[in-house]
């Protein structure tokens, strides 16, 4: 487990957790019972990383890796449940963008009021 806590990043609580809700099936285990980690299953726990950064739930990381082990045959759900994901994130991704927008148009002000190349104006206090 410490080894593959290095491997990915992972605490050794997150990665047990994982385990503990079968989002990492079939994982072997030595005499002594303790979990060893494949090259194959690093590789899915990084996945498991990037479906969590996509914004999935446990839930969802359990019914897509339930499709996952199904095979080939649940492509094309996989596929459904992953544009779902990608447009959301492409969503956050324009709030993202605005946010930003909106900082570096406040710092440009900020920027011409402190250097006198524009008056103070405030939304909250217009007499000030």
């Amino acid at each position: 487990m410490k080894e593959a806590c290095a491997q990915t990043g992972l605490s050794y609580e997150t990665l047990k957790f994982y385990c503990n809700q079968g989002l990492v099936p079939n994982v072997r285990r030595d005499e002594q019972n303790r979990r060893v980690f494949s090259e194959s299953d690093i590789a899915w726990i990084r996945s498991l990383e990037c479906l969590k950064n996509c914004g999935m739930g446990i839930r969802e990381m359990q019914e897509y890796i339930s499709l996952c082990l199904e095979g080939q045959s649940s492509i094309p759900h996989r596929k459904k449940i992953l544009e779902r994901k990608r447009r959301e994130l492409e969503q956050e991704l324009s709030r993202i963008r605005e946010s930003i927008a909106y900082i570096d148009r406040k710092q440009n002000f900020y920027d011409d009021v402190l250097s006198g190349k524009a008056p103070y104006v405030s939304n909250l206090n217009p007499d000030k």
